[in-house]
């Protein structure tokens, strides 16, 4: 008769830490989410230093507000690295788009102080490379778009599907009230931010150097109130925020000092636009201390 198999100490130590963790995060996010009166939350995580993985309400879809601009981001250098769009190549700066719900022109509510450079420029033309950084670091709506036009929501989408990452829905540019209006909207989950963010770091998406640009972009990203106001000021975060009147999301990858980063989404909806926007914050510190207890503190 064969002897039962001992699990060593050492492992099953870590499986007693991680299922701990775990539970512990459980607990502290039904807490967050009952303090904050959210109406949904969704959370995925993935840790390559303990290689944790967990996740809370991670398939439910969300309005995407301005995480689309990840899967945008995705398709400029997909059609980059095939040799199909060169960074450098100039876009003309105009502010005329059409809707995909009546196919009317519409023109973008345009703020001066958050579209700096990208407003300054109008009538001329920036880089597609120049766009792309606007795009994530100030969240231009008006770069977005004009990417969006350059690459088409087709190639998006096959961007998407190319690298296997599901839960992510790309139908249009931003500020297109009438497709909005119709019920034609961006969508993300958690865990399809997760799987583009994962494939950032590990240099899969399209590659190496393409990954690398992407993450030198994130990492310059300006609105910090979500994931790195959780963190340790030393902490760098490569990721892209998404604010709309009830929701706040956050999506990025965690660079801490002497371990492997983890990469982090939470998507939050309030039941009205005078909800709290500490939320995000409040998870992304649960999640840090919980890391910080796992290593010894």
């Amino acid at each position: 008769m064969a002897k039962p198999q001992v699990e060593p100490p050492e492992e099953a130590a870590v499986r007693q830490s991680v299922a701990k963790a775990e539970q512990s995060l459980y607990a502290s996010v039904l807490a967050i989410r009952d303090r904050h009166e959210l109406e949904r939350l969704g959370i995925a995580f993935y840790d390559a230093e303990t290689t944790l993985q967990w996740s809370y309400n991670a398939d439910a879809m969300f309005h995407a507000a301005s995480t689309m601009k990840l899967a945008v981001l995705l398709a400029v250098f997909r059609q980059h690295t095939r040799g199909e769009l060169a960074l450098e190549e100039p876009v003309h700066v105009r502010n005329k788009f059409l809707s995909i719900h009546d196919r009317k022109p519409y023109m973008l509510d345009i703020n001066r102080d958050t579209e700096g450079e990208v407003f300054e420029r109008l009538g001329r033309t920036m880089s597609v490379e120049q766009l792309a950084y606007h795009m994530i670091t100030s969240s231009s709506n008006f770069a977005t778009n004009l990417l969006v036009d350059v690459v088409g929501v087709p190639v998006i989408q096959t961007a998407l599907d190319e690298l296997k990452i599901e839960g992510i829905k790309v139908l249009r540019g931003v500020e297109d009230q009438a497709a909005f209006e119709a019920g034609l909207n961006n969508e993300v989950t958690a865990n399809g931010l997760l799987k583009l963010l994962r494939l950032v770091e590990e240099g899969k998406a399209y590659g190496e150097e393409a990954s690398a640009r992407m993450r030198e972009i994130l990492l310059d990203q300006r609105f910090k109130s979500g994931i790195p106001a959780g963190l340790p000021q030393a902490a760098r975060v490569a990721h892209k925020s998404g604010n709309i009147s009830t929701v706040h999301h956050d999506a990025g990858i965690v660079y801490l000092e002497g371990r492997k980063p983890y990469v982090l989404v939470i998507l939050t909806q309030f039941p009205s636009e005078t909800g709290a926007r500490t939320a995000v914050a409040d998870v992304s510190r649960d999640i840090y201390e919980c890391l910080a207890g796992m290593n010894g503190g």
